[in-house]
């Protein structure tokens, strides 16, 4: 599993960042999915090697616009490129008459069906390679994380299994373990029931805004990844006494540290936070502060940087993404 992002700044994009948006790359290298659509994500898109036709299904945290404003544009980018397949689209209740309304109005038509999900009543959703789930978090408007947990991974045949039901050896095994179904003595073989996971299930936590980490506590537990927002340092909301409903690096590290979260990647960073060292605040601020506070693997995110999940559970920097 991979982690791609197109956008790492909080509520609005400077420079060198653009506002929220987060690839997860499963495993096959092809299919992806989207958590969250701020503005100009199609055109960060165009800088990676995904493409449109194999996002399986976007996931929107909350209904704040650095959040969702690029949605119209991406869907219809999507159709012009040719997409037929269905997009699954998992978002606030509030958002599902905007994004209608915004392609009627504009007279835009999509060539493959749009499935609106109420992120209210999101329960769990998956294919045949994940699993995703959501759980709540504290922001000034409702907030979600999701939750990416790999479906037997890597299968390989269960032997002993396929053995005590009388399937012979050879072709039958050679398409179950394709994952295709097959026909044995008039009865209908799922391949499901015959292969099993050759190691863990890896799980990535992609959160949207929240200033109360401690929410992520029973999900965290076992997570490979926990990708969580640092808008500002702590003294910073000291100094100021507001947080507009978001955490500080110290308070995502000390909580990710008490979990035993293997990697902690962090991003959302409040546009205050300069890249140059010579420039007060600076990013190196915010890994500062997390540094001190989380002995794991500490990550700040990049736009444009991909990260690839090994299978040690270590959190790798790609060179090209």
């Amino acid at each position: 599993m991979d982690l791609l992002f197109l956008g790492t700044s909080a509520g609005a994009p400077t420079k060198a960042r653009n506002v929220s948006a987060t690839a997860v790359i499963d495993t096959s290298g092809s299919g992806w999915y989207l958590v969250d659509c701020g503005e100009a994500t199609q055109h960060q898109l165009l800088h990676t090697p995904l493409s449109v036709r194999d996002l399986r299904a976007i996931f929107i945290t909350h209904v704040h616009g650095d959040h969702c404003f690029g949605l119209p544009g991406l869907l219809a980018s999507a159709g012009m490129s040719g997409r037929s397949e269905p997009l699954e689209l998992i978002l606030p209740t509030a958002l599902h008459d905007w994004v209608r309304l915004s392609l009627s109005v504009s007279d835009t038509y999509l060539p493959f069906e749009l499935r609106l999900h109420a992120a209210e009543t999101f329960g769990t959703w998956s294919n045949t390679s994940l699993q995703v789930n959501a759980v709540e978090l504290s922001h000034r408007v409702p907030s979600r994380g999701y939750v990416f947990t790999e479906i037997n991974p890597e299968p390989r045949l269960d032997i002993q299994r396929l053995e005590a039901d009388g399937i012979p050896r050879g072709p039958l095994w050679g398409e179950l373990a394709k994952g295709i179904a097959v026909v044995h003595e008039g009865r209908a073989l799922d391949p499901r029931h015959y292969l099993r996971a050759s190691r863990p299930a890896r799980r990535i936590i992609v959160c949207g805004d929240n200033d109360r980490p401690e929410l992520l506590a029973e999900v965290a537990k076992g997570a490979d990844v926990l990708v969580h927002e640092a808008t500002f340092t702590q003294p910073l909301i000291e100094r100021t006494g507001v947080s507009f409903g978001h955490s500080s690096a110290e308070a995502v590290a000390r909580f990710a540290q008490a979990a035993g979260v293997k990697n902690l990647v962090l991003t959302h960073f409040s546009a205050r936070y300069q890249g140059d060292p010579r420039r007060s605040p600076c990013i190196d601020d915010i890994h500062a502060e997390a540094q001190a506070h989380f002995n794991g693997c500490l990550i700040l995110a990049r736009d444009l940087q991909r990260y690839h999940l090994d299978r040690n559970g270590q959190l790798v920097r790609e060179q090209n993404t």
